[in-house]
């Protein structure tokens, strides 16, 4: 049984078939200290088909659903995954300058809505995310998106840092928003093959994934606020990119 409009299952068992069913799966939420045969069955396809999962208290299952959840509630997406490597070979052929945007560790629902958005409006190709500690794609997602989730390819890898290995060495320049960086915006590459990284507001891009970058920028900031919302920050980074691509086609 599930409900609808926040598109979720209970119980394990459910939980086992969507599994089996090869359903796409958002997140797992498990009970903490959940030991039963069947959570441990159940835990074992996670690790297999590394789905996203959390282990949470029993009262913020209680919160999401009254009924007998036995420890276990599962989102089901409400769209399709993909990995880079399946989307970038493709926007190479149909002749385009690929434009990835990849998001990193961005959990708050309607930024990153507001950014999808964004990105659909100014003709990125896809948005990268990992597949742990990023927003759930759920029906507050897709409203702020004002339904772009329905059309912009999301690549879901299992591990950020080998996707962006990977569009480097398919000829991707990438840069990297960062309040640590020297270089403005406006001074940065963007008309070539190109990948932006933004970070979450709380604690940026990891040092892990800033190494991986060619290029580091910043806004600047002339009042006392020290940083913008980062769906502010996509907008500005990805118009300024829209600006000199078409710049460089008109040339």
């Amino acid at each position: 049984m599930s409900n609808r409009s926040d598109n979720f299952i209970y119980g394990i068992r459910s939980a086992i078939e969507a599994i089996r069913a090869g359903k796409e799966i958002d997140k797992i939420f498990i009970r903490q200290g959940a030991k039963s045969e069947l959570a441990i069955e159940l835990f074992s396809l996670i690790r297999k088909e590394k789905i996203p999962y959390q282990f949470v208290p029993v009262q913020r299952l209680n919160r999401i659903t009254q009924k007998n959840h036995q420890g276990v509630i599962t989102y089901l997406s409400l769209i399709s995954y993909y990995t880079v490597e399946q989307i970038l070979p493709g926007i190479y052929e149909s002749g385009e300058n690929p434009f990835i945007l990849v998001l990193d560790q961005i959990s708050d629902v309607r930024n990153f809505g507001a950014i999808i958005r964004t990105a659909e409006c100014a003709g990125v190709h896809a948005v990268v995310i990992p597949k742990k500690g990023s927003a759930q794609i759920n029906p507050d997602a897709v409203k702020t998106s004002a339904g772009a989730l329905h059309t912009m390819p999301v690549c879901r890898n299992e591990e950020l840092s080998e996707a962006i290995k990977f569009m480097k060495d398919s000829g991707l320049h990438i840069v990297a928003a960062t309040e640590k960086a020297k270089n403005v915006y406006h001074n940065a590459r963007f008309n070539t093959p190109l990948a932006i990284i933004l970070g979450s507001e709380e604690k940026g891009i990891s040092e892990k994934i800033l190494e991986l970058a060619d290029e580091k920028i910043k806004i600047p900031l002339k009042g006392k606020i020290e940083s913008l919302n980062v769906s502010v920050t996509a907008g500005i980074l990805i118009y300024e990119a829209v600006k000199q691509r078409n710049n460089t086609r008109l040339k």
